[in-house]
């Protein structure tokens, strides 16, 4: 059942959206970077609500599209929009779109995210590359029977975020390069200050309620992955600490969003 709805979105998009267009490269948005689709000049889009299968974004800055196109001379795939635990979606239906991806032919996935930052070392808008996860969210995506077609039993995590790629990026990026360890919490609701302070103490640089069940998924279906974070916010040391909201979280993205996108049209050249 999970393979033929996956398919069956699959082939909506290659027959209803990408036509003659075979991307090796696809993108998947998180908050605050509408700008995203920018790369693509004249891209066809079409809303996740026409895709068999799959759910409703309902954050707001997640504009719920899907958007084809060339940069270049790279056929390119944009997601805009992704899904979260705590909408309400399980596990299954957060990763779709890596499935989907996956029967399409992507061979790299470019993500983004915004997060809180727990390293002392980051101020807000950095833009950082995740090199790791701890993952404290309620379940896993590949919990449940395995579909060999999508990937193996036992996916090993250790390179999940690809090296290469952060190595390239890493050149690019020059001296403004950062990288760290990402924590998955399930939200909602932000962090206490306890723990934010648990999870520095856990090796965690970055926080935030998204990316690991996608970066999961995309390991189990042999995509080599990148993924950036922009810090919306300074969650450590505690004297940092100040009362978030969603709106300051955009507005922070936003800022970072016009450097981030000229880092992935030169890495996407690169590819």
């Amino acid at each position: 059942m999970k393979y033929r709805k996956t398919n069956e979105a699959a082939q909506y998009l290659q027959t209803n959206l990408l036509g003659p267009l075979k991307p090796k490269v696809a993108i998947l948005t998180g908050t605050g970077m509408v700008g995203m689709s920018n790369i693509i000049a004249n891209a066809k889009k079409m809303p996740y609500t026409e895709i068999p299968y799959f759910p409703e974004s309902t954050v707001k800055s997640h504009q719920g599209e899907c958007l084809v196109g060339k940069y270049k001379d790279t056929d390119l795939i944009i997601f805009s929009g992704r899904f979260h635990y705590y909408e309400g979606y399980n596990m299954e239906q957060i990763v779709f779109p890596i499935r989907v991806m996956k029967l399409l032919g992507i061979e790299y996935l470019i993500m983004t995210n915004a997060s809180g930052g727990l390293n002392e070392g980051y101020n807000e808008g950095d833009i950082v590359m995740i090199k790791d996860h701890i993952n404290l969210m309620p379940r896993n995506p590949l919990r449940g029977k395995n579909d060999d077609r999508f990937g193996i039993r036992f996916p090993d995590m250790m390179n999940a975020y690809d090296k290469d790629l952060r190595t390239r990026i890493s050149q690019i990026m020059g001296s403004s390069y950062k990288e760290g360890v990402y924590a998955a919490m399930q939200g909602p609701s932000l962090e206490t200050p306890a723990e934010y302070k648990m999870l520095h103490t856990l090796g965690a640089d970055l926080v935030g309620m998204s990316t690991v069940p996608e970066a999961i998924a995309a390991v189990h279906c042999g995509l080599k992955q990148a993924v950036f974070s922009i810090v919306s916010n300074m969650c450590y040391p505690p004297e940092k600490l100040s009362e978030t909201n969603i709106e300051d979280v955009i507005r922070t993205v936003q800022k970072s969003s016009a450097d981030l996108v000229e880092i992935i049209k030169d890495l996407i050249e690169k590819l």
